[in-house]
């Protein structure tokens, strides 16, 4: 049995969230926790949370939860905030605010 859950319109960008959900991928989720709890990225508290609700959903399911492991970790690209930040000669440069989906499936070993 596997547990999801998932976060659409995190407001970090898919590639820096992604380097983060390559540390966690393959841990079991207590190890996973305890190291994003010390990583300095913006994505790394967003990760753990969400890790943490796949462990409640796995609860509400009655899974074995000591059987667990951090299955799959996607994180896909999503729509971009478009900002414009006011330049020389009354010309405006756009800013692209990105966002991301990110999904974690836990699954038994």
């Amino acid at each position: 049995m596997e547990s999801t859950a998932t976060l659409r319109f995190a407001r970090v960008s898919a590639q820096k969230a992604r380097l983060v959900a390559d540390l966690v991928r393959g841990k079991d989720p207590e190890a996973a926790i305890k190291v994003l709890a010390f990583l300095p990225k913006k994505s790394a508290p967003i990760l753990r949370k969400l890790i943490e609700s796949a462990l409640a959903n796995a609860e509400n399911r009655s899974l074995d939860i000591d059987r667990l492991v951090v299955k799959t970790v996607t994180v896909d690209q999503g729509p971009s905030l478009r900002r414009f930040r006011p330049r020389a000669q009354g010309r405006a440069t756009p800013i692209l605010k990105k966002t991301s989906h990110i999904t974690v499936v836990l699954g038994e070993r």
